[in-house]
Parts: structure tokens; sequence; C-alpha cells
């Protein structure tokens, strides 16, 4: 039986990353009335022009009209007149650094009241009252006129926006531009125009500010569309899919705004299982799915941001505690809540492992590193015995081509001679792990091998490499600074392209302990201490004894 077709609600072919930008064209389009751009001179001129104003104009019964030309205006210039506008917003509208500097110098030249050096304002105030109040009174007054000097101008048109109609949606926007011409080039000023405006959207999309929505087949196509649009984990192939994913045994829910309505900042889909899911092949193709009444378990199997703009603002942490809560409440039963999370950064991570130790062990005698225990400072040999002689193994499988038929079957005896030429077993994972037909997915033989070191690896990734203390894989950062722990690797969980790419077609679970959420949270945040299930932490601290 056919599904019947939501009216209106058009599903592209083009891959998603095409869409998103399609997306954001539509919003620019909105803005510009659909006209053509003009890039011309004077068309930056006038829009530069319509900033100043709205910067320092002071009459608000025209200052709508005025943000409006200026909003029309920006979405009119091309990518380069958009980045000279910014870095004539970021350069001539910070604060003034002479006024500072003259602040500074006063304020230095004060002397500090007798025994002030010695113990603080708190103590002294127990010592003597508030007799000596006065005595301070110039140094409230310096402070005070710095806090306001060390704002910048460019604050000015950010608050206007924030409370002009559709401005939060334009800020979003200048900010999504910003983002993207520093990861081009790394302009100081530019940069502080951006923490600038990070803070300020921070403030201003507080949890207090934003409206827990449940996205349903009912809901209007234009926010169905922006759904399959901004779907970054795992992509909606189509209508029927959608539908799936709305349906009965499947929950999402949206973070929406006033100020940009009718499209939410960031959503989460969530499966009801009987228990936690392993592949995200179970959760996204296995029908029909059980009765809601017989799920113990909420899964969370992706979790996308539809707005560029807001990268690096944390309001995932604040959805998934709120849908915990929503869940919990309309079906007590559920009384587990974990998710299958790709690992994004891990096979990045390993191949730069393997490739950096095989140019160690070739500017050194390898046989020589081998007898001497690895000795050398820089050589580490990530493999346990056990492993390094499974993996050199393989090439010797070639000689028997006959006797494997899976092999012989998915065209691997190529595959099988060119990692036969690999001196150790870190060449022979790295040439398997860079061969991009994924071929190797297909053999027991060749996932029998990889399994044991890609586990170990893929465990050690997770709870022990970390960037500033913190966990290195970004999915992971998320979760364990929102409260989670680390429960389960899971095997060939992911065969997409992409799974394998990132993650060699591995997912993790992480689990959210509802009576520890904040105290993992705390923990993580305070030390980069990392929870973990006793099986992980088992197989990270796991000593070959072959």
């Amino acid at each position: 039986m056919r599904a019947r077709m939501k009216p209106n609600l058009s599903l592209s072919p083009l891959p998603l990353t095409n869409a998103t930008s399609q997306m954001q064209q539509q919003n620019s389009r909105q803005h510009e009335g659909k006209s053509p751009p003009n890039d011309s001179e004077s068309e930056f001129k006038r829009v530069r022009a319509s900033m100043h104003s709205a910067i320092s104009m002071n009459k608000t019964e025209v200052l709508d009209d005025v943000l409006n030309n200026f909003s029309e205006g920006y979405f009119s210039l091309s990518h380069e007149n958009r980045r000279n506008l910014l870095l004539v917003l970021a350069r001539e509208y910070d604060f003034n650094r002479s006024q500072v500097r003259e602040l500074i110098k006063q304020y230095l030249g004060l002397e500090l009241p007798a025994g002030e050096k010695m113990i603080g304002l708190t103590d002294k105030a127990q010592v003597s009252g508030f007799e000596d109040e006065a005595l301070f009174s110039p140094f409230y007054r310096i402070e005070r006129n710095l806090r306001h000097a060390l704002q910048p101008v460019y604050e000015v048109l950010f608050e206007r926006l924030n409370t002009h109609p559709g401005g939060l949606r334009i800020l979003t926007i200048l900010r999504a531009d910003i983002l993207s011409i520093l990861a081009e080039e790394n302009i100081a000023s530019l940069r502080a125009l951006d923490s600038n405006l990070k803070e300020k959207l921070i403030t201003w999309l507080s949890p207090a500010a934003l409206e827990l929505h449940q996205i349903t087949w009912g809901d209007p196509a234009s926010l169905l569309e922006k759904i399959v649009a901004y779907e970054a984990v795992h992509p909606i192939s189509n209508l029927l899919d959608l539908k799936r994913r709305l349906g009965i045994g499947r929950r999402c829910f949206g973070y929406l705004h006033p100020a940009i309505p009718g499209e939410p900042l960031i959503f989460i889909e969530v499966a009801l299982l009987k228990d936690v899911a392993q592949t995200i092949q179970e959760v996204l193709w296995d029908s029909p799915p059980i009765p809601e009444s017989e799920a113990t378990c909420a899964l969370f199997y992706s979790i996308s941001s539809t707005q560029p703009g807001l990268a690096g603002i944390n309001l995932g942490k604040f959805l998934i505690k709120r849908v915990v809560t929503q869940v919990k409440r309309e079906m007590p039963h559920i009384s587990i809540f974990a998710t299958l999370s790709p690992i994004p950064g891990f096979i990045s991570w390993l191949l730069s492992k393997l490739a950096s130790q095989t140019v160690v062990a070739e500017g050194d005698n390898l046989s020589q590193l081998k007898a001497e225990g690895s000795s050398s400072t820089f050589y580490e040999n990530i493999l346990k015995p056990r492993e390094e002689e499974a993996l050199m193994s393989l090439p010797k499988l070639n000689k028997d081509l006959c006797g494997l038929n899976s092999l012989l079957e998915y065209g691997l005896e190529g595959l099988l001679r060119d990692i036969a030429m690999g001196k150790n077993g870190m060449d022979v994972m790295f040439d398997l792990l860079t061969s991009t037909s994924y071929k190797w997915i297909h053999s027991p033989e060749l996932l029998s091998v990889l399994k044991p070191p890609l586990m170990r690896l893929c465990a050690r990734y997770l709870l022990q490499e970390k960037k500033r203390g913190k966990a290195l894989d970004s999915v992971a950062n998320f979760h364990l600074q929102n409260g989670a722990m680390v429960e389960r690797i899971n095997w060939m969980a992911d065969l997409s392209e992409k799974g394998l790419s990132q993650s060699g077609g591995m997912m993790v679970n992480y689990v959210y302990r509802l009576d520890h959420i904040e105290e993992y949270a705390h923990s993580y945040f305070s030390n980069g201490e990392i929870h973990a299930s006793s099986d992980l932490l088992r197989c990270v601290d796991a000593v070959d004894t072959a």
C-alpha cells in the first residue's frame, strides 16, 4: 500500500549538503525580496551607511526602517563584500583603546587605602564597617567607566537587531558568515567580533526563551522540509523514511524560538525500544516498531543543528535534558536513556597514529626497536603481540585463496596482494583501512582479525585521547559534558560509507543515568574524568598475554 503523500512537501533527491545550502539560499532570498544581488561599489557604500545609521541613530520611530534597510542590503552583497563589511564593523566600531589606556593609567595611579594590600575588602568591612567606603569611591568610578569603555560600539547593532522582528535570524546568518571567513583566515579583530556575538547569542538563547516542540507528521510542510534538509547524521532518504521517523515508536523534538517561527534551531530523533540498539540498521530499517507500551529504552540516535551561526552554542545540552523529562513524564515505564552515536574522529586519529609510527619505524631499525623492547622515545607499537601476529598472517592467505570463498567472492585477492607488502602489523592495518572500496567488511576472515585491535583502540580513543583535558572526539565531548557515561562500543554498527570512513563501521552507546547526570557532568568539567562501563575499562586496560 502506498503511503498518502503530504501536500506540498517536496523532497529533493540531491545530497543533503546541497539541500542545506539550498535552504540557506532560500532564507537569504526571503530577505532579498527575490531580487538579484547587486554587488556594485555603490551598493556596498549604501549598506555600510545603513549599518552606521543602525548603530548611531537614536530616533526610535525610524529605527525599524533603518534596520530593515541594513538587513535587506546585507543579503544583496556578494561574499567578498560581506567580508569587507564585517571587517569594517569589527575594526571601525570596536571600543576606544586610547580611552581604555587612559582609564587604566588613572586606575594604576590610585593609592590603595592603608591595609588593603594585606586583607580583602570583605574582611576589612567586617573589621571597620563602612567607615572607609568613601576611600574606594574613585576605584568604583573608574571601574564603572572601564566596563563601559570596554564595550565595543558594534554591540549596539547586535542588541538592536535582537529586538527587531526577524533580527535574531539575521544575527545567526551574520555569525555564520563570520565563522566561514575565520575558517580560511585568522583575523584577530573578526575573532573578537565573533566572541562578542557568541556571548550575546548564548544569553539570548537561554532555555527559558526556547519552546520544546514535538515534531509530527501533522506539522506544516515547510517545517518538515527543514528536518529533511538539516538532518546531519543519518540522511532522510524519502517520504516514507520521514514518516517512519515521526510515527509509532519514534519521537522527534525540536527547540523553537519565537523570533524564528516555524524553524527548529536544533532537533533530536528518538527511538522507543526494548533494549539499547547496537546497530543503526535496526533503528532506521527494522519494521514494524514494537508497541510503545513494551518499550523500556529511549534511544537518541540523531541530533542536528539547523543554524550554522549557532556553532559552539550548546543548545543540545538543554534539549536532551528537556526531552528526558518529557519522555519520562509521558511514559514512566521508560527507564533507560541512551544514545547510538557516531565516532567521527576515530579513523582519522588511528590513520594518523599508524602513519606516524611507520615513519618513525622507517627512520630507525625496526628489528632493533623490537629487540630492545621498543625503547625509542617516539616509537609505539599500538598493537598487542597477538594482534600483530594475526595481521601479519593475512598476507599468507594470498597463497591459499582457493580455500577462502569470501575473499574470492568479493574480489579481495588484489587487496591481499597489496597488504602482502606490509612490513609490520601497523602497515597491514593502514593498507586495509585506507582501501576506499571497503571490501574487507565482506570477509569474515579479515573482520575476525581486525575486530580485536579496532575495538580496543577505539576504547582507548574515546576514554584516553584528550585535547585540553577533554575528550578528543567531538561527539564524545558533547555527551560527556552533558553528564553521560560511555557504555558500549558496537562492532559493524554503521555500514554506510560515512560510517566506515569515519569510524570503521563502529558506533558507541552513551547512557544518561538520571541519578548521576549532574555528578558525571561536574567531574568531567572539573578534571576531565570520563565515566565508562567496567567492560570498556577492561578493554582499555587489557594486557595481551600471548
